[in-house]
């Protein structure tokens, strides 16, 4: 039975333009380059520079200053015409004017170097068909990932090409003959087996290192696993050889590239470029903190767009065409005065925030060392600043701060604190720190566990259970004990 009743709710709702200004708040600075780049071609009651009497106030005064600096030039001291040109050129930036553009790199990605080296081989046609659709499957570090039989059932299937597994394993051949050595290969150990096959054939038969390459090519071949285990005594009694023997062996595989399709400058991956958001500089004991410049653009609402909604509001008695008209200006004047005040109130955020950042962390923006970063979180922040954790949030995704120690990820500053004996709160960067020290000075003959770098992280006051070793030891990219080995 259907009924009708009247209810009252309390709704909280965004605005689209809230959602707009948030979405505003959270882009990196080139993005936040092609909304505006956006916004200006889409309305155009918004437009770029500064307001016109502020323009034309400096542009007066620049011409009083040059009209009297002219006055006060000789000409004749500067007149010499056996000076070259070269010498004359001068690069009109100061220390303070960023250079906005990005350097843009281009060139052949290395299936078209494979393409390349292929068309100068004298194969039957055949072969070097195969041999390109070989290329084409190869995989951005230039393995071949896909068996060899499912490509003669996509050859048939698809395109009606009728191809015997043994031609495809001639024309891999082809492929794997190519620059640089590696390529085409099916998994790792093919890959460095291919390589140590190439130097071998390179070396001339009395080369001293050729006795390293064949040792080195009879572990990828007998004793692959043992190999990448690290089981060192197995190998040495398993080869019959002494353990500088087997270090020399294992110098040529470290040579070795495992990722070939990527051995050249050119790639086919996108390059994304950093583009820092603050710039920070220390003085002595101040931390001068800036916004770029790009995050500062220059807008103004238009002031014949203006000028227009004011003429169309004071026409009095309108018809239609004139009401449409006065609608649509109005829409476009209120939408560029939204757009300038959301770019404004960003880069005060933007600058709010990272200005707590710095009076949190001041002790490591002055002396650049991670054991003085601070356990801070988003609350830390968003308390500081009287914001919503939400909003700190955006601001710290994908925003960058160049400072004199690189230009680092907003996120890196945010940690969780670990209590010490002393009950003193530290960061956990800190205790990253420490425990990547202590592994590049441990003994790689005898790395050290988790479990002995736990014992050694409570001996120096932090109360870390060994998974939590574990934990930060993986954050950090370290393998376990038994891969750190060496002889």
């Amino acid at each position: 039975m259907l009924k009708q009743s009247l209810q009252q709710k309390l709704l909280q709702k965004l605005s689209p333009q809230q959602i707009q200004l948030m979405k505003l708040l959270q882009v990196p600075t080139l993005e936040l380059e092609a909304r505006i780049k956006q916004e200006l071609e889409a309305n155009p009651a918004l437009e770029e520079g500064a307001e016109r009497e502020e323009v034309q106030d400096e542009l007066d005064r620049d011409e009083q200053e040059a009209s009297e600096a002219l006055e006060d030039f000789d000409f004749d001291e500067y007149l010499d015409d056996e000076t070259p040109d070269y010498q004359l050129s001068v690069r009109n930036h100061g220390a303070d004017v960023e250079d906005r553009d990005i350097p843009l790199g281009s060139g052949a990605t290395f299936r078209e170097l494979l393409s390349d080296q292929l068309g100068l081989l004298d194969i039957a046609l055949e072969t070097r068909a195969l041999a390109e659709h070989l290329i084409g499957h190869l995989d951005d570090d230039g393995y071949l990932r896909r068996d060899l039989d499912s490509i003669v059932n996509d050859l048939a299937f698809t395109q009606g090409i009728d191809v015997s597994r043994s031609a495809l394993e001639q024309s891999l051949e082809v492929v794997q003959a190519l620059d640089p050595a590696g390529v085409g290969a099916r998994d790792l150990q093919e890959c460095l087996q291919l390589q140590v096959t190439r130097k071998r054939q390179d070396k001339s038969a009395d080369d001293p290192r050729q006795v390293a390459l064949s040792r080195a090519a009879l572990l990828l071949e007998e004793h692959y696993e043992a190999f990448t285990k690290k089981h060192y005594d197995k190998l040495q009694s398993a080869l019959e050889i002494e353990e500088d023997d087997l270090r020399t062996a294992l110098d040529e595989l470290t040579r070795l590239n495992p990722k070939p399709g990527n051995a050249g400058s050119e790639s086919s991956r996108v390059v994304h470029h950093v583009i820092p958001d603050f710039l920070l500089s220390v003085d002595g004991e101040d931390v001068v903190l800036q916004l770029n410049g790009r995050n500062a653009p220059e807008l103004r609402v238009s002031r014949t767009y203006r000028e227009m909604m004011d003429t169309y509001s004071q026409g009095g008695k309108q018809d239609k065409a004139t009401r449409e008209a006065l609608t649509f200006v109005k829409q476009k004047v209120d939408a560029a005065k939204w757009f300038v005040d959301a770019i404004a109130q960003r880069q005060q955020t933007l600058t709010k925030t990272m200005q707590a950042i710095v009076e949190h962390q001041r002790a490591y923006f002055l002396s650049g060392d991670e054991v003085d970063l601070k356990p801070m979180i988003l609350k830390d922040i968003a308390d500081r600043i009287g914001m919503d954790i939400s909003t700190v949030s955006r601001v710290a995704n994908s925003k960058y701060v160049q400072t004199p120690y690189g230009t680092l990820s907003l996120k890196s500053f945010f940690s969780e604190g670990i209590a010490t004996d002393s009950g003193e709160e530290v960061s956990s960067r800190e205790v990253k720190k420490i425990l990547q020290d202590a592994i590049a000075e441990e003994d790689k003959r005898k790395p050290l566990s988790d479990e002995k770098l736990g014992v050694l992280l409570n001996a120096k006051g932090y109360n870390i259970a060994r998974r939590t070793v574990a934990k930060y030891r993986e954050q950090l990219g370290i393998p376990v004990a038994r891969l750190r080995k060496e002889l």
